[in-house]
């Protein structure tokens, strides 16, 4: 059956289900696009233990292998999901609601019979017309020859399966003939057989928050520097760029939107490289309020004041100092009397003065005298 289709991932993708009293997915549609793998894999396959559960199997492959996530192109490509059910005895279950419900949702069922099988059962699962959608063999030994069967059958109704289209990418059967389309992310040309991709990142195509990176058809979201992706894959948001190890500040980091700025702690400068810091000398003029001294002291620094002066409680501006004593009654007493002998020698002195200048005036005069004589 294999060695009759297009197997390819933009052609006909086959998967197989293994099924008795339960229901194994031996490989979905999306693992193998060439008939040698493909082959290979089925040849490995061990059959399982007793039973004949047919309706859980088709329910199986509706709700585990035509899913796009199993490897099921979109709805909208319009590619046809067939099945065929080998079987070689009569369902265990109900199968004719569940094959109506496949049936409903667009897939082809073909049914095969082999020695045993119930023709009922494989008439109430099978598609219409009955006559091409249920066959019968004696043993699994001679099935090989319902291979020329098939390929009139299966492969007529659906002409890309036969590979002989010249679709680029998708084919989609249109009774005895065909159309081509693209997959998403691809527009057909005006030649409708080849696809050219699609900007995905034009304006209005995305969903990223900043950055649009287009992909082959696709695209994937980035984030500005000093921003990361979220986990949607879609939105960003701004990075602590002040967190250890992403800055070269040498004391303060401040984060800022996505970046950073260098600060330093009080005392300090920063320097030209805008990451270092100096020392400040804070008592530099302008840089203190001391009125009179600025001591420095390490990063700091305090006030002082001028021999004779002393520092007021705002520890800043300064007074001139006042010096005072407690004397006694007997020092007062004595300090009074020198007081008044020091007033008593001054005016006799001023006095002895007063009479000295006189005699000089009288014996000027009496010089003065003799002279004209």
């Amino acid at each position: 059956m294999i060695d009759t289709l297009d197997v390819g991932e933009r052609t006909t993708r086959v998967a197989v289900l293994n099924y008795a009293s339960t229901v194994k997915v031996e490989f979905p549609l999306r693992t193998y696009f060439d008939r040698a793998s493909m082959k290979e894999a089925v040849s490995r396959i061990e059959p399982l233990s007793a039973g004949t559960m047919t309706g859980l199997a088709i329910q199986t492959a509706m709700d585990e292998v035509f899913t796009e996530e199993m490897g099921t192109r979109p709805a909208t490509f319009n590619i046809p999901k067939v099945v065929i059910v080998v079987t070689d005895g009569r369902p265990q279950d109900q199968v004719q609601d569940v094959a109506a419900s496949a049936r409903a949702a667009g897939i082809e069922i073909y049914a095969v019979g082999v020695d045993r099988a119930d023709m009922q059962s494989l008439r109430i699962m099978a598609s219409e017309p009955l006559d091409e959608h249920v066959f019968y063999v004696e043993t699994y030994g001679v099935i090989e020859k319902l291979t020329s069967k098939f390929r009139e059958t299966f492969c007529a109704a659906n002409v890309c399966a036969l590979g002989t289209h010249d679709c680029e990418q998708v084919c989609v059967s249109n009774g005895g003939s065909y159309l081509c389309d693209c997959y998403e992310g691809y527009t057909l040309n005006p030649d409708k057989r080849t696809c050219s991709a699609v900007d995905m990142c034009a304006p209005g195509r995305h969903e990223c928050d900043q950055i649009c990176v287009s992909n082959n058809g696709s695209y994937v979201c980035e984030c500005y520097e000093g921003y990361t992706l979220n986990p949607d894959k879609k939105t960003c948001s701004a990075m602590d760029m002040c967190t250890p190890g992403r800055h070269d500040c040498a004391q303060v980091c401040l984060s800022n939107d996505g970046s950073y700025t260098c600060d330093c702690f009080e005392g300090y400068a920063l320097n030209p490289d805008k990451k270092t810091c100096s020392a400040i000398d804070m008592c530099a003029p302008g840089r203190h309020d001391c009125e009179q001294v600025c001591v420095r002291d390490d990063l700091f620094y305090t006030c002082d004041c001028h021999q004779g002066y002393t520092l007021n409680p705002d520890k800043k501006t300064c007074s001139r100092a006042i010096t005072s004593s407690l004397i006694t009654t007997e020092e007062s007493c004595k300090c009074e009397a020198i007081a008044a002998l020091q007033d008593s020698v001054t005016s006799r002195l001023e006095a002895l003065s007063t009479k000295l200048d006189e005699v000089s005036e009288k014996l000027q005069a009496y010089q003065s005298r003799q002279q004209v004589v």
